[in-house]
């Protein structure tokens, strides 16, 4: 899996914002949607196009080409980026998973999944704000 680190200075600004004490929730919940469709515009970057058929005054028109886009939020902390994505790409369908982490073994435990019927036909994008710590234990 690649991972992509955002160091665009709107983003890194944005963060800041969020972070500071004085921000209130609406304005929380705002910057979020901002961060989270400037990294859809950046992770959707390399999609694949193809041309298609399209009744234009000059040419052929371009547009996406492959599966259809979903959208799976990582319960709950992910919920918060699901309308940003959905601001970029409206025609995604949503799904869900829960997650927790056994704190016996440190490992993800799964109890909750809900996936659009049509899974196979998409390619999704998980949204979850959260770095996990690795598996390391605190003292």
């Amino acid at each position: 899996m690649k991972v992509n680190v955002m160091t665009h200075p709107l983003i890194q600004h944005k963060v800041t914002l969020m972070r500071d004490v004085q921000t209130g929730s609406k304005d929380f919940r705002e910057l979020l949607d901002e961060i989270t469709m400037l990294m859809g515009y950046e992770i959707t970057r390399n999609l694949p196009l193809e041309d298609v058929e399209a009744e234009t005054p000059l040419t052929k028109m371009t547009g996406i080409a492959g599966k259809k886009l979903g959208i799976i939020p990582i319960l709950r902390a992910g919920l918060g980026m699901v309308n940003g994505m959905l601001s970029l790409i409206p025609t995604a369908k949503v799904g869900h998973i829960g997650l927790y982490r056994d704190p016996e073994t440190l490992k993800p435990v799964e109890y909750y999944c809900k996936l659009p019927s049509d899974v196979g036909e998409r390619d999704f994008i998980v949204t979850d704000p959260m770095l996990a710590t690795g598996g390391r234990k605190r003292c």
